[in-house]
C-alpha cells in the first residue's frame, strides 16, 4: 500500500485505511518505525481518521520511552511511501519463483 505524503490528508487517509487492522506500522510492537512516521505526521489527525488518530494518540502517550523503541528510525517499506510522500521503488519481479509442482519448463 501506497501511503503517500503524511504532510496531506490524502496520505493521512492512506495511513488510516493502513492502520485500520494494525496496531503498528511495522510488527506487532511499537518500534522506530512507529516514531518516525509520528514525526512525519508532526500533529494529531482529524476523527475522520479514527484508526490514525487511535494509533497516534497510543505512540504519543509513550513519551520518552519513544526513545528507547527497537528497530531503525524510518518509515518501513510496508508503506510503500518515504518521508517526502514519493514511493518506494517497486520491488523486483522474481521470475525464479519456487515450482512445488515440479515442472521444469518455464512458462
Amino acid at each position: 500500500m501506497v501511503v503517500g505524503d503524511l504532510k496531506t490528508e490524502e496520505g493521512v487517509k492512506s495511513l488510516n485505511s493502513f492502520l485500520a487492522d494494525r496496531s503498528y506500522v511495522e510488527g506487532y510492537q511499537a518500534s522506530q518505525a512507529d516514531v518516525s512516521v509520528f514525526d512525519t505526521l508532526g500533529k494529531a489527525p482529524s476523527l475522520s481518521n479514527p484508526h490514525a488518530l487511535r494509533w497516534y494518540n497510543h505512540i504519543k502517550s509513550l513519551g520518552d520511552e519513544r526513545k528507547k523503541l527497537p528497530g531503525e528510525k524510518k518509515i518501513p517499506s510496508s508503506l510503500g511511501a518515504v518521508a517526502n510522500g514519493s514511493p518506494a521503488p517497486a520491488a523486483k519481479d522474481d521470475d525464479d519463483d519456487v515450482d512445488l509442482f515440479g515442472s521444469d519448463e518455464e512458462d
